[in-house]
């Protein structure tokens, strides 16, 4: 197969450096790309969300399955314009993209179809917010916005005062991220949060594997929100029986509510639980491969990975095609000083890196030049290890960070140290993807 992977960030380069793996590839091409898939593949030099200009160049070179790996390209609606061309898609169209691409969308789907999630408010105003805040009663506030807003959406607040403060400032500046007015205020659940994902052919649905991800800038997690530090897989600390108890809760219900709803979802379906004393709770739906969760998941996958996301694409998911190994993967972001405020270019860096077996790195948003790598700052790198435990993997990881420096030429890159620290060490058989 010939396969075309769009977006430009690690995620992507995971997907890429995964599926060029695959027995039943014979090239892989990426739109935008970056530096690490300009390494084992072509690069196309068009944003992932220009549609005509993808189906062009898909047809000229004669792909076989498509990866959509940006939310900005699914809610653009590169996944209907494909199809519709008569290419087969890993990606949901725009209208079941709506479970990420509008939280109060995702909300009321949730309610209802019987979905466990926190209780909210949906408020389109500065006065509206206020008076439903100064009537909670019910404890922390998580604010979100509507839309996609790259991370910067979701402020997290211990009660109703912090909240006022945050719905005040979006308003009175007109700024809520993403556009629009909608906001929805939601109760803050207590617990532990695990991202679970699922494929989905449009008739069945299944849990392949489960990963934690780390959110704010600096160890113990302190500092602002990011668009993710660092990560493991499998997740630690949670019931055996997880997989059984998040098809029957929440996945099950997901289906049986897309299907009622007439829309026929293609790919992955990426559930952000947070573990309650009550069992999983949803506190929010991606419509794609999640970073830096990606990062940790591909190097666990056995198999013809490319072929199953082939039988997702066409509607007849093969589970046998691939399987997440019973190793442990964790994964350490490397980011340019002051991320998230602001992002500091790189330009010169090493692009050959030498990298110990068991052990990868996959690029942020970044461009090959003459055997250069320059790059926009923000997450520039996400280095990952394997290990038969958590702890051994942590070990790897960290080590290969270490070595870094001296290969890429700078010593601006700055990470987290606590990723994965004083975590449960579970090996397990493999499970079926």
């Amino acid at each position: 197969m010939r396969i075309l992977v769009i977006g430009n960030g690690a995620r992507e380069d995971a997907l890429s450096w995964r599926l060029a793996q695959s027995p039943s590839c014979s090239a892989i091409f990426a739109t935008p790309g970056n530096a690490g898939t300009a390494l084992r593949g072509q690069n196309w030099t068009f944003p992932g969300t220009y549609g005509k200009s993808i189906i062009e160049r898909a047809r000229y070179e004669k792909i076989d399955l498509v990866v959509i790996g940006p939310e900005t390209a699914i809610a653009a609606g590169i996944g209907d314009q494909l199809r519709e061309a008569g290419f087969s898609v890993f990606g949901p169209d725009r209208s079941a993209g709506r479970l990420e691409s509008s939280k109060v969308y995702a909300k009321r789907f949730m309610e209802r179809h019987g979905i466990p999630t926190a209780r909210a408010h949906v408020v389109h105003s500065r006065d509206h917010a206020r008076k439903t805040l100064a009537e909670w009663g019910i404890g922390g506030v998580v604010v979100k916005a509507d839309g996609l807003a790259a991370g910067k959406g979701v402020v997290v607040c211990s009660d109703a005062t912090e909240a006022i403060a945050v719905c005040d400032d979006w308003y009175d500046h007109n700024r809520v991220p993403g556009g629009g007015n909608d906001v929805l205020l939601e109760e803050r659940l207590v617990g532990r949060e695990v991202s679970v994902f699922a494929l989905c052919d449009g008739r069945a649905i299944a849990p392949i594997a489960a990963a934690c991800d780390y959110k704010r800038a600096g160890d113990g997690d302190t500092g602002p929100n990011t668009g993710g530090m660092g990560a493991y897989s499998p997740a630690s600390g949670f019931p055996e029986n997880m997989n059984d108890i998040v098809r029957e809760r929440i996945l099950s219900p997901v289906l049986r509510g897309l299907l009622a709803e007439g829309e026929q979802y293609l790919g992955v379906l990426y559930c952000g639980l947070m573990w309650t004393q009550a069992g999983p709770m949803v506190i929010e739906f991606n419509v794609r491969f999640g970073d830096p969760e990606t990062q940790v998941l591909m190097p666990r996958v056995h198999g013809d990975f490319a072929a199953l996301l082939k039988s997702v694409a066409d509607g007849a998911m093969d589970l046998s095609l691939a399987t997440i190994g019973g190793d442990a993967c964790v994964g350490v972001v490397l980011a340019t000083g002051d991320y998230p405020r602001t992002n500091t270019p790189l330009q010169g860096l090493g692009a050959e890196l030498k990298l110990e077996p068991g052990t990868a790195a996959f690029w942020g948003g970044s461009q090959l030049d003459n055997g250069k790598i320059s790059s926009g700052g923000g997450r520039v790198l996400t280095v990952t290890a394997l290990g038969p435990s958590i702890a051994q993997a942590r070990e790897r990881a960290y080590a290969a960070v270490r070595a870094l420096p001296a290969q890429l030429g700078t010593n601006e890159l700055t990470f987290r140290s606590d990723i994965a620290a004083n975590v449960a060490t579970p090996t397990g058989s493999d499970e079926h993807a």
